[in-house]
């Protein structure tokens, strides 16, 4: 027989929605239990400067930063769980949710702050050095990069956004795109092209990025063109991959309503799901922010939202009665 858990408030990851929403949540007394995941801190865990997280004058580490939103979660009293959910019913009520662990998790109200992932190009050298001069967060990063050279790998609205945004800081941007045009919209890629700090490199793929080891840092990428089949280094100092982001909603696909990309779609303005008592915040549902402070606000909405709804549960079966 396996394990059963039940909470008033299940919140899945352990972000930085996910920490807020079990901070708040077990401030109204709630007994928050938080399932974990795979990838406790979630994004900010493989970011090393954070200075745009308000409250810190210095630049701060990420994974440090989740570090005490965790502790802080465990203080206020949220049971922290190291399971990773697997499937999930969310026409039952109370919720039902299953663990890695067999663990069978019931809810009855749900908070999902599962977070999304950058898409990576999949290269060993890539992942050598992630941090060390790779991003795929030129809104987190770019400012490291003030008077340098960088590259950028895309050729969506993302990419065409996060070019012109790298201009501020970077003396030159090179956009390496591995088609012949952009998929952006018109206007944003007029603004690319009349910027006089950006180049674009057409059918051309990163095969390699390369740097040193001591320091550990990037120094150029080598780049293959498609058609020739040629391949030369393209010197620079970091390198940013703008190739999209892939949300953690697969447990919900035929449950919950999605935006275009996978993303869970809530009413306007809210956390609401199109189920009553599921709530989604972060990443998850944010295709276009993206932030560790954006993520906070979505995890303190998430988790009085949920107060509110119980509250409003309770009232209704008092009255029932």
């Amino acid at each position: 027989m396996s394990d059963s858990k039940h909470a008033k408030v299940l919140i899945i990851g352990a972000g930085a929605a996910g920490y807020t929403a079990a901070i708040y949540a077990a401030r109204a007394m709630l007994e928050p239990v938080l399932i974990q995941g795979i990838q406790p801190g979630g994004q900010l865990t493989i970011t090393t400067d954070v200075e745009n997280y308000p409250g810190f004058a210095e630049a701060i580490q990420g994974p440090w930063l989740m570090e005490q939103m965790e502790a802080q979660a465990r203080h206020m009293g949220t049971e922290m769980v190291a399971d990773t959910i697997v499937s999930a019913d969310l026409k039952k009520r109370p919720f039902e949710l299953k663990g890695d662990s067999g663990t069978l998790y019931t809810a009855d109200a749900l908070i999902i702050a599962t977070g999304a992932q950058a898409k990576w190009l999949g290269l060993p050298s890539e992942q050598h050095f992630q941090g060390f001069g790779v991003s795929a967060c030129a809104t987190c990063d770019g400012f490291f990069y003030r008077g340098k050279e960088v590259l950028l790998i895309g050729g969506g609205n993302t990419a065409v956004e996060e070019a012109l945004f790298l201009t501020n800081f970077a003396s030159k941007v090179t956009v390496i795109h591995r088609r012949d045009s952009f998929r952006a919209e018109k206007i944003m890629q007029e603004r690319l092209f009349k910027n006089p700090k950006i180049e674009v490199i057409w059918d051309s793929t990163v095969e390699e990025i390369v740097g040193t080891d001591d320091p550990r840092s990037v120094t150029g990428a080598k780049v293959k063109n498609l058609k020739t089949g040629e391949t030369r280094e393209i010197p620079a100092h970091g390198v940013f991959v703008a190739i999209g982001h892939a949300p953690a909603t697969e447990l919900f696909i035929g449950q919950l309503d999605m935006k275009e990309g996978g993303y869970l779609k809530t009413a306007p303005g809210t956390p609401r799901t199109n189920i009553p008592g599921v709530f989604a915040a972060g990443d998850v549902t944010d295709d276009v922010y993206r932030q560790a402070v954006t993520a906070a606000g979505m995890g303190c909405q998430a988790a009085l939202e949920a107060e509110r709804w119980l509250a409003a549960q309770e009232a209704h079966a008092e009255a029932a009665e």
